[in-house]
């Protein structure tokens, strides 16, 4: 793949638009001197975002480890062969709190781990919880932190979550995010039809003793790399754009429509359906308000969930969001081959109300589900975590080579310096109708479905247009003159 620049090796300046408007010189090739041009700026459009979003993605990656590391008083205890009552523990925490009660348990899914209770706080954001930490063998109060999303994220891995996602700005920042996903396929798979037409076009050439060098080994490297990461990055900007503000909202239409959205459990204890789940809630879901649960409930409830289809060591057990609905258990492992089985339970009646096993939904929401752990470093543990940082690494390797392949290319002599040239202005205006108009029609199906992309591609095709007409026509030389003009000066150099 090719970021940035045109892949062609010479480092001389590109020759002027010499052939006049509506000429075969112009028209054929129209496609790939557009792709040229789309590709060279929107490597500058969406470079810096992809370089931020690959930065902070890789570190996301590597966010278990440090969580360990850096919250071990609050994540671990000493191995606890007999642990108290669910019960005993939500107690502990509710007395540390005041006397609050829980919206949530996490039960411990280890002998070393803590159990983490879920509190509601007016004082914090959107899908943010108080999360008391509870030494399930003595019920000690291990610590009290805020916690992000049904993934429990604490607070580095939160802050690292919303760099990658909002530059930490809020609903605004998002448009960062959404622009490098929306960008990073087409600029993925702009950047192979040029490396393959690179490829191409080096059979017909001369073949070269020596290995390349200079600007030559960076596009090397740049199309190489893109090559060989072309999956990786289509995922990651597929997967990526379901977490979009504009975007996302048509996915999830989307999804709707074909009803691909995850089942979920009825918690109406008249029988009445629920809402369909989110597939994002390790990144955040609306915390419901909870109603007054007795502490000796949570017992009954985990009892009943564990003797249906819940057998996952990691659960999350929600008390009812109001009175007179049920209890929910669901399995919140995301690792392979972990499961999402969730039940809805009447602890009163001693039942299971609903139930959603994970082995009768659809295939498209059990992709959803591991893409979507897969995209955050959760689905194979630590390969899947070595593999993501890979590939940051390779983005944002591969956007610093572009900037180097543009940096190169820049004029050197002549008039005012500039963005370097990597194919004629206007070349998408002058192609062949059928093409321009099949384009066109690409074009405004992908922008109504993905809004930045679309307004943004708009805009380079106008202002590009533009200057190239503009440029045009300013210039003195007849097409003729400037030919002899440019072979003059080849010759003199």
């Amino acid at each position: 793949m090719t970021l940035l620049a045109n892949p062609q090796e010479s480092t001389q300046p590109a020759p002027p638009d010499i052939a006049p408007a509506g000429t075969n010189a112009e028209s054929r090739g129209w496609f790939r001197a557009f792709m040229l041009r789309l590709h060279f700026y929107a490597g500058i459009l969406a470079g810096p975002f992809l370089l931020i979003a690959a930065v902070s993605g890789g570190l996301y990656a590597i966010t278990p480890q440090l969580e360990q590391a850096v919250y071990a008083k609050e994540l671990h205890v000493p191995p606890v062969d007999r642990p108290l009552p669910l019960s005993a523990q939500v107690r502990a925490a509710m007395d540390s709190t005041g006397g609050a009660s829980p919206i949530g348990v996490r039960p411990a899914p280890g002998p070393e781990d803590t159990t983490r209770v879920l509190f509601a706080d007016p004082a914090l954001g959107e899908s943010e919880y108080r999360t008391v930490f509870v030494n399930p063998g003595t019920g000690e109060i291990r610590g009290d932190l805020t916690t992000y999303g049904s993934s429990g994220a604490l607070p580095m891995r939160t802050w690292i979550s919303n760099l990658h996602r909002s530059l930490n700005l809020g609903e605004p920042g998002r448009i960062y995010s959404e622009l490098a996903a929306s960008w990073l396929w087409v600029v993925a798979l702009g950047g192979l039809v040029l490396w393959i037409d690179r490829i191409r076009r080096r059979r017909t050439a001369p073949r070269k003793a020596r290995p390349p060098a200079g600007r030559a080994r960076t596009v090397w490297l740049h199309g190489t790399t893109g090559t060989v990461m072309l999956a990786a990055f289509l995922f990651l900007s597929a997967s990526g754009l379901t977490w979009s503000a504009h975007a996302g909202d048509n996915i999830t239409a989307l999804r709707t429509g074909l009803g691909w959205l995850t089942p979920t459990v009825s918690t109406a204890l008249n029988g009445e359906a629920s809402a369909p789940a989110s597939d994002h809630s390790g990144h955040g879901s609306a915390a419901p308000a909870g109603a007054a649960a007795d502490p000796a409930a949570y017992d009954a409830v985990q009892r009943i969930a564990r003797a249906d289809i819940i057998t996952a060591p990691m659960i999350d057990i929600k008390s009812p969001a109001k009175a007179g609905t049920a209890w929910t258990v669901t399995e919140a492992g995301r690792e392979w081959p972990a499961t999402a089985s969730a039940v809805a339970v009447d602890p009163d009646a001693g039942k299971v109300t609903s139930r959603a096993d994970f082995k009768d939904f659809g295939l498209a929401a059990k992709l959803t589900r591991w893409a979507i752990a897969a995209h955050m470093g959760l689905l194979f543990g630590l390969p899947n975590q070595l593999v993501l940082l890979a590939v940051a690494l390779g983005l944002a390797a591969m956007v610093v080579w572009g900037y180097v392949m543009w940096w190169k290319r820049r004029p050197t002599r002549g008039g005012a310096w500039t963005m370097g040239r990597p194919a004629p202005r206007g070349a998408f205006i002058r192609g062949h109708w059928a093409g321009v108009l099949a384009a066109m029609t690409v074009m405004v199906l992908v922008g109504m479905f993905l809004p930045l992309l679309g307004w943004s591609l708009l805009a380079f095709i106008l202002v590009d247009t533009v200057i190239g007409e503009a440029m045009r026509r300013r210039r003195s030389p007849e097409p003729e003159a400037a030919a002899a003009e440019l072979q003059d000066e080849a010759l003199a150099r």
